[in-house]
């Protein structure tokens, strides 16, 4: 989740402000960039508990000890709650969970190694406070009730109105952790193409990087839990947004949704005032109760604009937002997937069609499906392994013609290998750790905590 945004403080009176704030996000195949980003879940190494932000070793020490290694600090209250550095930034999750958003970057070799650095400092920085990181989609251990909340105004805000709208909505802020990709695109045509190939093979993203078999130290019943959680988090927020599909979609359409989409909060003056379940239309007419002739900054419909969640999130770029949070090359592998699909030519009119073969109701049913069956979804006259399989081969071909090579001369498909050992083997991680607790673990997941952390 992100912090306020750092859009221009420019008043706007009409939609089409809006529009064109969107539009502004088409650039040249040239100036092309990937953003990733990942979260994870800190635990205390002598007793796995997840740290609160005060205390010697809780999130906030975490923190200052990686301001010491040339991060900017952002505060809150005077609390300090985020990093910047050279266009990345590290921030907290509702429970702690340590997010890096990556900076804006040409190749998956620089992603990868983006991803490493960042995860060398945290392990310098952890180990001598007792704490380590793991990657995973849920929580595996402990209940909502034994996760920190973390000293940001607006989770403050989010975590009264989410049980109004959803069962589910505490547990995706607080033992939820995803790995996301940011894409760019160079017009509304091309946007469009995306985000329709997005949404359609989100699914196949879904069960590749499942990982989330466990609630509370057992299974649950299903291989993406986390994913499953956003099914009953709040119906005016989430989902596959079908009309993303109909015929004239583009910025304007996207803008509609959300302007109907509820408020949670405006941040003036350094505080977020809680405005939640309001709408941002009555904002754009300065008919905002309690604040009365207030009109929204572009910098306001940038924050709203992160308080959606569907599957697929168009800013001023897409957010491919169906996977599990996993381990290192699972962080590199994602990026890998979708680059390979959409920022080349020949593969993008690949992944068109077969995303063309998908039925809106298909679709639906995929995502119904998928986090309890993972690779094992029924499909055709197989399984989601056939459709992951033939995403996948799309997407080596155009990573291939890419041909971004790193200093050994390996190009970009060196970091999509870890899909293709899961597609070949049909076993996703849940399956794996399910099958590790079942055998040598002996029922327990405190294993994990110890063979997967980073």
């Amino acid at each position: 989740m992100s912090g306020p945004s750092q859009a221009a403080e420019v008043e706007i009176h009409d939609r089409r402000a809006l529009v064109e704030y969107l539009a502004e996000g088409c650039k040249p195949a040239a100036a092309w960039r990937i953003g990733t980003e990942h979260e994870k879940f800190g635990f205390r190494v002598d007793d796995l508990r997840p740290p609160a932000w005060e205390g010697e070793r809780g999130i906030g020490a975490l923190l200052e000890g990686l301001a010491g290694l040339g991060w900017a600090r952002v505060e809150e209250d005077g609390r300090l709650i985020a990093l910047t550095r050279d266009g990345a930034s590290v921030s907290l999750e509702p429970a702690g969970q340590l997010e890096l958003s990556g900076a804006p970057l040409e190749d998956l070799h620089q992603t990868c190694c983006e991803a490493a650095r960042h995860l060398r400092e945290v392990k310098r920085v952890a180990e001598p406070l007792g704490l380590g990181f793991l990657g995973m989609g849920f929580q595996p251990k402990w209940r909502r009730e034994d996760m920190p909340w973390m000293p940001k105004a607006r989770y403050a805000i989010m975590r009264r109105y989410m049980p109004l709208r959803g069962a589910l909505g505490l547990d995706m802020m607080t033992r939820t952790c995803t790995i996301q990709v940011n894409l760019d695109f160079s017009s509304e045509a091309d946007m469009v193409r995306k985000f329709r190939v997005g949404l359609a093979l989100q699914p196949v993203a879904t069960a590749l990087f499942a990982d989330s078999p466990f609630t509370e130290g057992r299974p649950n019943g299903f291989l993406s839990y986390r994913s499953q959680v956003w099914t009953d988090t709040d119906p005016d927020r989430t989902g596959l947004l079908d009309f993303v599909f109909e015929d004239g979609f583009g910025f304007e359409r996207y803008v509609d949704y959300l302007l109907d989409v509820p408020m949670y909060f405006v941040h003036r003056d350094g505080r977020y005032l809680d405005v939640a379940g309001q709408s941002f239309r009555a904002f754009l007419d300065g008919r905002l109760p309690g604040l009365p002739g207030l009109r929204p900054t572009l910098r306001d419909f940038s924050d709203h604009s992160t308080t959606a969640f569907p599957e697929v999130r168009l800013k001023q770029y897409l957010e491919m937002r169906g996977a599990d949070g996993g381990p290192w090359n699972r962080v590199c592998a994602l990026p890998a997937f979708w680059v390979g699909l959409l920022y080349d030519a020949s593969a993008l009119d690949a992944a068109v069609e077969l995303a063309g073969g998908i039925s809106l109701a298909e679709l639906h049913r995929l995502r119904a499906e998928v986090p309890r069956l993972g690779l094992r979804t029924r499909w055709g006259r197989g399984s989601l392994r056939d459709l992951a399989r033939e995403a996948l081969k799309i997407a080596v071909h155009g990573l291939a013609r890419r041909a971004r090579r790193n200093a050994h001369g390996a190009d970009e498909r060196i970091h999509i290998e870890p899909l293709l050992e899961i597609v070949e083997s049909g076993q996703t991680p849940a399956e794996r750790k399910l099958e590790l607790y079942a055998g040598r673990w002996n029922g327990s997941v405190d294993p994990v905590f110890r063979e997967f952390a980073y």
